[in-house]
């Protein structure tokens, strides 16, 4: 005979077990236990070019699609592609932007959908000295890279911060 499981251990046992039968999917709404999604090699062709390029979990589909159809006048650059590859990065991007609560409930106003005015990309960010954001090697909160060893990996991971001095 099997011992019983106490009364009050049974909502957490249910819990745990719906979402390792969930698997990924109980993940990809919670940021810090999923992993990164692998940068489509166009995105790394076309917007790593610029800028590191962004996991399309840090903004909501909304923000992608905005972004995607203003390209032209993409902060201030042009930055337009053939529609073959509009197409291509905004149905990627739409499928894999972000659906956490934080991505959800905060998404930065259009028509700037910048990632760097989110609210929780502030909290997140709200110890670094302002002296920081000004350095050579950093010159923008756009420049994830200058202090995120792994951002060319999608990870920003506070296990993996160097800041510059």
């Amino acid at each position: 005979m099997t011992p019983m499981t106490p009364s009050w251990r049974r909502p957490a046992l249910l819990a745990t077990l719906a979402a390792l039968a969930l698997g990924t999917t109980a993940r990809a709404d919670d940021d810090r236990r999923s992993p990164p999604v692998p940068p489509l090699p166009k995105c790394q062709q076309e917007c790593a070019a610029c800028h590191v390029a962004y996991p399309p979990a840090l903004l909501p589909a909304a923000s992608w699609q905005r972004l995607m159809s203003n390209l032209p006048r993409h902060f201030g650059t042009d930055a337009s592609l053939d529609a073959a590859t509009v197409k291509e990065l905004g149905n990627w991007l739409n499928q894999h932007a972000g659906t956490a609560r934080k991505v959800r409930r905060d998404p930065t106003p259009p028509p700037e959908d910048r990632i760097t005015r989110a609210a929780w990309f502030v909290n997140e960010h709200r110890k670094v000295p302002a002296p920081t954001w000004k350095l050579p090697a950093v010159r923008s909160a756009a420049n994830c890279a200058a202090c995120h060893i792994r951002a060319d990996e999608g990870d920003f991971s506070e296990r993996n911060i160097r800041l510059p001095r």
